[in-house]
């Protein structure tokens, strides 16, 4: 039986919820059009109402340090930076200067192109060159599916007790359940095992745009050795 409280986000719903929240300014608006104009890859754009989360999130961290691992056109990486703590910044990583080359042009017009750095190349080489102690405040993993499992691997001992880590698409269109899944699917349904089962964090999955996983670190008395 369906649970009482489940509501379908219709087309007029998501309008009325976007409607409420606080929305996209004139900069931001103009991105999310620039975007639109790429074609089919703008699927890979967050919704305004998971950028305004992301802002409130570091807002509520007070964060200093955000790591973001899939920059694109810089939607999502502006909304980041704009709740970052004066003298916070952003590391975001891609592969492609394309794409990127919008957000800068976004960033620049925001005014918070100063509080981004821009690491063009193989994510994982990126997180690897961070300062191993936990420092990082804030994650935000929308990247190559296959890979997300190895970037939480080395994001996780860099989060500071009580940071928190937001891994998008964990819904994958639905096809991480269809009991057959191949491909991105299955790295997905593999990650989300993988997120659930670390003792290290707490994780809760909640049904926002494609999904979206928020994991907090636990401080290390709180956590529980797996066998």
């Amino acid at each position: 039986m369906k649970p009482v409280k489940d509501v379908v986000l219709t087309d007029e719903l998501r309008r009325y919820m976007i409607g409420h929240g606080t929305p996209p300014d004139p900069v931001a608006q103009a991105l999310i059009t620039r975007t639109q104009a790429l074609g089919p890859e703008a699927q890979m754009q967050v919704p305004p109402e998971q950028g305004a989360l992301l802002t409130l999130l570091a807002k509520l961290l007070s964060a200093r340090h955000i790591v973001e691992v899939g920059t694109f056109t810089g939607y999502s990486t502006l909304c980041l930076a704009r709740g970052l703590l004066p003298g916070g910044r952003v590391v975001t990583c891609d592969l492609s200067s394309a794409w990127t080359s919008l957000a800068q042009d976004a960033w620049r017009r925001a005014g918070v192109a100063d509080r981004i750095e821009l690491r063009l190349g193989p994510a994982v080489d990126t997180l690897r060159t961070l300062p191993a102690e936990p420092h990082v405040d804030l994650v935000f993993l929308d990247a190559d599916k296959t890979g997300y499992i190895n970037y939480w691997e080395q994001l996780v001992p860099r989060l500071r007790s009580g940071g928190l880590l937001v891994a998008d698409n964990v819904f994958y269109g639905g096809a991480v359940v269809n009991g057959s899944e191949e491909g991105n699917a299955a790295a997905m349904r593999a990650f989300n095992d993988h997120a659930r089962d670390d003792s290290r964090m707490e994780t809760v999955m909640l049904p926002i745009a494609d999904g979206v996983t928020l994991a907090r670190k636990l401080p290390p008395s709180a956590s529980v050795a797996t066998e």
